[in-house]
């Protein structure tokens, strides 16, 4: 007789692309310990190649190819797909999966789970009516949440009416081994451009912010922070380089407002790349200026690499940055503001360091991968009625207002 497998958890998702919730995903999936669970991934739309970063072994991933609008056919696909793998979880991120679940109705034993990791720009503060609304009807559906702050945890009490008993929260993790502090001039020469250093010297402060170039992201409010400083202090703002790192559909837009504020010149935008922490060591400073976030794995990614930190003061941001401790928040949206928080900290390199350190500090004693992964298996664990493998403890992780 063939031995029982572990539980299959199916993760519906609607693109496997370059972002924090994918990246979150692809962590959780092979930092399983094997013989745990199995792990299957559908893509409503495409996996887009990001399905390589998977190292676990029997992780298996489909594409829907779903259309905008109402596709039937997908939705078919979808339920024939899941009597298929027959799995005992199914677990949906974010809005456009939360539909997904409607697919596992009538099926036999499955779990259902939904984890919201953050807004779209169509709804930053979640008071879109119709969304709203959907979510309301969807709590039938869904046996346990998760969300990923505690701002998203509040908001899904409150706004959207999910029990408490049936809500945990769980903070995205970091690879603190990977994103590490120990930036040198040598490495500034390697991965930035020529022009952007001096001959012979090493003194310019490099600004920067990684993320999907998306509207949400805010990326314009950064270049419109540094085009102030040059005009009201062009002294400092003449040691100031810019990097954005991410690739996404506001590159020409964000290339014609650098053009339009006159920061070509100290601007790289390298798109979308795998050296992400040699290049956070090489920023001085980083920026998180976005519109809307839940829990930032760049944010917690930069901290990690002991940079000190300024984001914009939503979401999740003030959960991670706390002002005079780890850096600065300012106002969303607020390019004036965020140029008087840049020249303080750009011109005290005592108070950087001292920002850089108490960052990379506070994230390793509190957002290890491990333990985030153990959280999330922890809580398949109790779902299922199974006895938990390890130190779960529900009391960490359950929402507590």
């Amino acid at each position: 007789m063939a031995p029982e497998q572990p539980p299959l958890v199916v993760h519906i998702i609607y693109a496997l692309g370059t972002g924090g919730l994918e990246n979150g995903l692809v962590h959780i999936v092979n930092g399983t310990p094997r013989g745990r669970y199995r792990h299957a991934i559908i893509c409503l739309t495409r996996a887009a190649g990001f399905e390589r970063r998977l190292k676990a072994d029997g992780v298996t991933v489909h594409e829907l190819h779903m259309r905008p609008g109402t596709d039937l056919a997908a939705y078919r696909r979808l339920r024939r797909l899941l009597r298929e793998l027959r799995p005992a979880i199914v677990h949906s991120r974010n809005l456009a999966p939360l539909e997904a679940q409607l697919a596992t109705l009538g099926l036999s034993g499955i779990r259902r789970v939904h984890g919201e990791h953050g807004r779209d720009m169509a709804d930053l503060d979640g008071s879109n009516r119709r969304y709203r609304l959907f979510r309301r009807v969807m709590r039938r559906c869904v046996h346990h949440y998760i969300a990923v702050s505690q701002d998203l945890a509040s908001w899904l009490v409150s706004s959207i009416g999910v029990p408490r008993q049936r809500l945990t929260q769980i903070y995205n993790g970091v690879d603190i081994e990977r994103f590490c502090t120990g930036a040198s001039a040598v490495l500034r020469r390697q991965l930035l451009p020529a022009a952007f250093l001096p001959s012979g010297k090493d003194d310019v402060l490099v600004i920067g912010t990684v993320g999907r170039l998306a509207e949400v992201k805010s990326q314009h409010t950064l270049l419109e922070a540094v085009a102030d400083l040059r005009e009201t202090q062009p002294d400092l703002a003449a040691a100031l380089r810019i990097v954005l790192v991410g690739e996404g559909a506001m590159r020409d837009r964000l290339e014609q407002n650098a053009r339009d504020l006159g920061v070509t010149d100290i601007l790289w935008m390298p798109g979308d790349r795998d050296d992400i922490p040699e290049l956070l060591r090489c920023m001085d400073l980083f920026v998180l200026p976005s519109l809307g976030e839940g829990i930032s794995n760049t944010l917690l990614e930069a901290m990690a690499s002991g940079l000190p930190v300024v984001a914009s003061d939503v979401g999740g941001n003030p959960e991670l940055v706390h002002p005079g401790e780890h850096g600065e928040l300012f106002p969303v949206g607020d390019a004036t503001a965020l140029a008087t928080v840049l020249a303080r900290l750009c011109t005290d390199a005592g108070l950087r360091e001292r920002y850089g350190a108490n960052a990379r500090r506070f994230v390793c004693e509190r957002f290890s991968w491990p333990a985030t992964i153990e959280n999330y298996l922890g809580l398949y664990d109790r779902l299922l009625g199974l006895a938990p493998a390890s130190g779960y403890s529900v009391a960490s992780a359950d929402f507590r207002e």
